[in-house]
């Protein structure tokens, strides 16, 4: 993946996110400000205290400004260093607390942001697609933004304004050593930056991506455990895997050495700096330009002010990956849905559905081509087909998970993208070849299909669905917890649980795709009867390879390449 924008683009729309919490951020800003300065002045009174003592051996009157400043008493002088040394400590605590703050609330919007705009995009755009980069972006990524809520938007403030105010008060020795000041601080906390941010974004980026796709080789790993034990291809896996932590690793190392160089030539450029500014005030001073007060205090504050635009040339080692983390995440939100939800669209009650020559395709393969198809209210219609000929797509257009690319399909006579999506979900149960169950326990994963079910209609929903007696056979009955996805159960079990979630829906259509593939005859026969039990003023569309699932259909087509008989 490459950043679709630049460094200044992703700082800026990330920025944006800020607006609500201005004041805490402008708070933030202030403490660090008056917290640099404490630190920065403690070094600089010590300077006034050597004057002092160099002035009383030397039998000279003390400068001008250390009299104005403590009025010559040197136990005002240390008492201004303690009170800076304890306020520097209590101003950088309150500057981190903000700081802080900001991030995990923004952290918290971003997840909230992110989780919306997945809804919207389910399931069109996320089919197929790599899973583990989504979870990356969705953990670690937005995570390591914090990294620029709390370190950079700040810190590079807090820099700007004291390096101003140092430079003020450099320069108020000589003009000269104000340009020096101007000329060091752009070169440590702007230059150095972006001299490293441009030798080290082409890897931060890769590094963000390579664990994406570590992440997604790991989870489907994990999923495909038993299959990889039974072909005897674990050693190959573990080849696969060491070879993409290698290959990470890699990253890691060339982002450390970027690291390593950037604070060994930051180290260096300041060790410059400030004998510089000696030099330059020595010269001064002995053409009678600056006087030895002046000298000592503009070298001493160079030496000392270099905290603020160190952090940003530090800072310059992880934002590539932040911002890295930033273009994903964003790139993300920006994403558009495949299909757009309808919050203003019509409410119409189930009378029947239709396709109205429709044709459909996912990308170049062609499912669907001039398909018609009544399905009247009251009835339940048998789809049969071999795998692949568009008998799942029909029920996922009726659901509008996917919209047509020609032709319509209706429900009560409206075009299903004119229908409000909730409303097209309330009057639909859908249930699919494979049942999700989530790691709860086995009533509030029923109960995934109303909310505010009580145990009694959620226990006659299993009861329609054959599963009722397994689970009241579990020591924790309804109560008892699910693994993840479900694996404690089996694939006819999970099968059930999503026929008692489509039950206790009571939606006025209900489609089911594949609905007893992973049940034995009796089983099977045992749902059929439900089906045929709850069809009265409801509309069935049954797909499935089964002739004899068929059965209690009133009406039977056979679809073949698209098309329908």
């Amino acid at each position: 993946m490459h950043k679709r924008r630049s460094d200044l683009a992703i700082m800026g729309s990330l920025t944006g996110l800020v607006k609500p919490l201005t004041l805490v951020m402008l708070t933030g800003i202030l403490l660090g400000v008056l917290g640099f300065l404490c630190a920065i002045f403690i070094t600089i009174l010590g300077g006034y205290g050597v004057i002092q003592g160099l002035a009383a051996v030397a039998g000279s009157e003390v400068p001008g400004q250390f009299t104005a400043l403590f009025g010559g008493s040197s136990k005002q002088l240390f008492t201004a260093i303690l009170v800076f040394a304890i306020l520097r400590g209590v101003l950088h605590y309150g500057e981190q607390y903000c700081n802080h703050y900001i991030a995990f609330r923004i952290l918290a919007i971003i997840r909230h942001k992110v989780f919306a705009v997945l809804r919207k995009l389910c399931p069109a755009k996320l089919e197929g697609r790599d899973k583990g980069n989504l979870i990356a972006v969705i953990t670690s990524d937005i995570e390591l933004l914090e990294v620029f809520f709390a370190h950079t938007i700040s810190p590079i403030a807090i820099a700007v304004l004291t390096s101003l105010i140092m430079v003020g008060f450099i320069g108020a020795q000589h003009r000269l050593a104000g340009v020096l000041a101007v000329l060091a601080y752009v070169t440590v906390g702007i230059g150095l930056p972006i001299r490293n941010g441009r030798r080290s974004a082409e890897a931060g980026m890769a590094l963000r991506s390579e664990m994406g796709e570590l992440n997604h080789f790991v989870l489907e790993s994990l999923y495909g455990v038993d299959e990889l034990l039974q072909f005897n291809r674990g050693e190959t896996k573990l080849t696969e895997m060491e070879q993409r932590s290698e290959r990470l690793s890699g990253f890691q190392k060339k982002l450390s050495g970027f690291e390593g160089s950037q604070r060994a030539l930051t180290n260096l450029v300041i060790q410059l700096y400030s004998f510089g500014m000696l030099f330059l005030m020595l010269f001064l001073y002995r053409r009678g330009e600056a006087t030895f007060s002046g000298m000592l205090l503009a070298t001493l504050a160079m030496m000392g002010s270099f905290g603020p635009v160190v952090a940003l040339s530090s800072l310059s080692n992880h934002l590539n990956q932040t911002l890295a983390c930033g273009e994903r995440v964003l790139s993300l939100l920006e994403e558009t849905p495949e299909v757009a939800e309808r919050s203003d669209g019509e409410r119409p009650r189930f009378e029947g559905a239709e396709f109205d020559c429709v044709s459909f395709s996912y990308l170049e393969e062609k499912i669907l081509s001039e398909f018609s198809l009544q399905i009247e209210r009251g009835k339940v219609l048998g789809i049969h087909g071999a795998s692949g000929s568009g008998k799942s797509t029909l029920l996922k257009l009726l659901m509008r998970f996917w919209d047509v690319r020609k032709g319509a399909v209706r429900i009560s006579g409206q075009d299903v993208r004119d229908i409000q999506t909730a409303a097209l979900r309330e009057m639909t149960s859908y249930v699919t070849q494979d049942t999700v169950l989530f790691r709860d326990t086995i009533a509030k994963n029923i109960a995934v299909a109303k909310l505010d079910a009580t145990q009694a209609e959620i226990e006659a929903a299993a009861a329609k669905a054959s599963i009722h007696d397994f689970i009241m056979s579990l020591p924790k009955g309804y109560e008892t917890e699910l693994g993840e996805l479900g694996d404690r159960l089996s694939g006819g079990e999970k099968q059930r649980i999503g026929l008692a979630r489509a039950f206790l829906h009571e939606a006025d259509f209900i489609l089911l795709d594949e609905p007893t593939s992973n049940l034995d005859v009796l089983n099977e026969g045992i749902i059929l009867k439900s089906l045929s039990a709850e069809k009265e003023g409801k509309t069935i569309v049954l797909v499935s390879h089964r002739q004899s699932t068929l059965s209690v259909a009133d009406c039977r087509y056979h679809m073949d390449n698209g098309r329908i008989s």
